[in-house]
């Protein structure tokens, strides 16, 4: 049933602006892109999306006071005439999209819902349907890119979210409280999801944009396996070395601002203890990192693979690694104190700083200082800096190895300062 439109003229008037406007932003694109037709012949244009718009807002005002079918029976005359006219027109230019047409029916939809229901959403709609409108090519191209291992790997994700994460049990399962089946899968489809945005930034760009590109992407994804990656070409091609040195650190400064987003996000409390070192440490290996780009001009057009990490498996691993050091560290800081739970973050940090970092931002206060879980995390990120100072060092060769231990050196050092000098 549709509800009453709004009582006050000057509302009314206000809606019904609305409404006109959704339709103008819908012809805007419309018009542009039909731009080169002939006149009169095309079905639709700015003007015609328009009075879609409007009419759809004046059919929601009727049926205020007429009722819902005087509604249903408008839309229904409104799609009969723009679909004739529509179908005329792709008889003529042998052209069977519909996109037209279903964008003139959602116009008229999104003007009544701006009279009848949430104005916000109304144009957050149009602004979105507009958007999807005017990326047709990008999107066309984008998706002829994909690969079937992406959409493969995608799609699983997809159903095992949908299918388990409702089912999983939202308390914790152990005895210690440390172990949420539905939060530890969810934090590891955020991670996913992080993961598949520095992905989908290489692919969209292409792996020959350069090495910089290349870097932060892949901080994003992964930063060690970004550095094993990196260190491989500056091995394979020693000119590339000093601006692979330079890219493992930027995807090492990629890796600080991820762990600091999310341990924030997820617990507040931790922002006291754990920006400025994270900001400190990252500031030093940037600089560095800056400096050795500026001074160099080789290796711009490497090419560094990164390969889809938004796999269901992955996946499944991170959730699991997560369960694991979540207990671990509960465990840990019960019976052995927090020593015991730095070495816990210590042996996570060797591989890896998710995991550590989204145990440490959902343990509870009661259970562990807010101090000694942001120090946790900034043990494992110090670890995991070392292990991929020394990768370079034994994989990527004197040059690299010289531009990541500058850089390390130097993001230790800050990191450490700040965390003391801000009371940790």
């Amino acid at each position: 049933m549709i509800p009453d439109p709004p009582g006050e003229p000057v509302e009314l008037l206000a809606r019904l602006a609305v409404a006109l406007g959704i339709g103008l932003l819908a012809g805007l694109e419309r018009g542009w892109k039909l731009r080169n037709e002939a006149d009169r012949g095309r079905a639709a244009g700015f003007r015609t999306f328009a009075i879609a718009g409007l009419s759809g807002g004046v059919a929601a005002a009727l049926a205020g006071s007429l009722g819902g079918l005087v509604f249903a029976a408008v839309f229904i005359g409104f799609a009969a005439v723009f679909g004739a006219f529509h179908w005329m027109e792709a008889r003529a230019d042998k052209d069977v999209s519909a996109t037209s047409a279903i964008a003139g029916l959602a116009t008229f939809a999104l003007g009544g819902l701006a009279v009848a229901g949430d104005l916000r959403a109304a144009a957050a709609a149009a602004v979105a349907m507009t958007v999807l409108l005017a990326l047709r090519d990008p999107l066309h191209r984008w998706v002829a890119s994909l690969r079937w291992e992406e959409i493969r790997a995608v799609l699983v994700l997809l159903a095992m979210t949908c299918l388990l994460l409702p089912v999983l049990p939202d308390r914790a399962i152990d005895p210690w409280g440390a172990v949420n089946p539905f939060e530890i899968w969810l934090l590891a489809i955020l991670i996913a999801a992080i993961s598949f945005g520095g992905y989908v930034a290489i692919r969209l760009f292409g792996e020959r944009t350069g090495l910089v590109l290349t870097a932060l992407a892949g901080g994003l994804a992964s930063s060690t396996a970004t550095t094993l990656s990196l260190a491989r070409l500056a091995r394979s091609r020693p000119a590339a070395s000093r601006i692979a040195g330079a890219g493992i650190l930027l995807a090492g400064v990629v890796m600080v601002i991820r762990v600091g987003l999310v341990a924030t996000i997820l617990n507040p409390s931790l922002a006291l203890w754990l920006l400025m070192p994270l900001a400190a440490g990252g500031l030093a290996m940037a600089a560095v990192g800056g400096v050795v780009l500026v001074l160099s001009r080789d290796g711009a057009g490497a090419d560094v693979t990164v390969n889809n990490p938004l796999d269901a498996v992955a996946a499944i691993r991170m959730a699991a690694l997560i369960a694991v050091i979540s207990l671990a560290a509960v465990l840990a800081r019960e019976y052995s104190g927090a020593a015991a739970a730095f070495a816990v973050a210590a042996l996570s940090g060797l591989a890896d700083v998710d995991a550590v970092t989204l145990a440490m931002a959902r343990i509870d206060a009661a259970v562990m200082a807010p101090r000694t879980a942001a120090a946790a995390i900034l043990v494992a990120v110090a670890v995991n800096t070392v292990v991929k100072t020394v990768i370079s060092n034994v994989i990527a060769g004197r040059t690299a190895g010289l531009v990541t231990s500058l850089g390390g050196a130097a993001g230790l050092a800050g990191g450490t300062s700040a965390f003391y000098l801000s009371g940790g």
